[in-house]
């Protein structure tokens, strides 16, 4: 089956990326970004000058606390010194117990973006891209399609990880961004919000991912779907979506 959608000779319009194993290595998120980010952890929340959007940060994180119906984070939650306030210290077990289970966090996600800033600030990170994407991204903006990016990680981390590639800031080629806060990425709502924020119909969208659970809600949705096969991606069977191993393959 070549695609899963109905509308296989509506013009594309738009087309939102997913990220990690779509446009940049799961490695350099999973064996990078992450584990420095992990590091910092302590050292950021604990910080006598701590700046307030890392307090913000903490105090959304506490208020998903208070609502995590998780059976860990409720024991962690009764564990802590104060669980209308809880401490420093308590705030770090609990963001500890959210990375060891890659729980998608919103609270998270922005205090890694915060932690990750600081690293390409002062030139510690770097993100690399597959070679296919900028030829495609420049030839997508010159056909006057409009580009965007969905990823689990905070616009913020999606903003910086594109200003500090390997060849320089891209992120003039993108016009919209979104994440966690329009909604989780396995559900079809999330995708008709995209579609409703760019302004154009699904069936005019192209949803890009690696992941086949996130392509099948977009599908729900009315969007067209392709599947994103890299080396060392986690998932290799696209189901009932169009399978390409490189953004060039795609034809509009």
């Amino acid at each position: 089956m070549e695609t899963t959608s109905t509308q296989q000779n509506t013009v594309i319009k738009a087309i939102v990326l997913d990220i990690e194993g779509t446009t940049c290595p799961v490695t350099f998120v999973s064996q990078t970004l992450f584990p420095f980010a992990r590091r910092q952890l302590s050292q950021t929340i604990c910080s006598e000058n701590r700046p307030s959007n890392v307090t913000a940060a903490i105090e959304e994180a506490i208020a998903e606390w208070k609502n995590d119906r998780d059976p860990k984070s409720k024991a962690l939650l009764l564990r802590a010194s104060n669980q209308n306030q809880p401490t420093s210290e308590d705030i770090i077990h609990y963001f500890d117990h959210l990375i060891q289970h890659d729980r998608k966090s919103t609270a998270l996600k922005e205090l890694q973006g915060i932690i990750w800033e600081q690293g390409y600030a002062a030139g510690e990170l770097q993100s690399p891209l597959y070679g296919d994407v900028i030829p495609a991204l420049n030839a997508w903006t010159q056909q006057g399609i409009t580009l965007a990016v969905y990823s689990s990680g905070s616009v913020k981390a999606q903003q910086l990880l594109y200003a500090h590639t390997t060849d320089g800031d891209i992120t003039n080629r993108f016009s919209q961004w979104f994440d966690t806060r329009t909604g989780p990425k396995l559900n079809a709502d999330s995708y008709r919000t995209i579609s409703q924020a760019i302004g154009l119909k699904p069936a005019s969208i192209l949803f890009v991912s690696d992941h086949p659970r996130e392509c099948d809600a977009a599908a729900e949705a009315g969007m067209e779907t392709r599947f994103c096969l890299r080396e060392g991606n986690p998932f290799s069977d696209g189901g009932d979506h169009q399978m390409i191993h490189n953004l060039g393959e795609i034809k509009l």
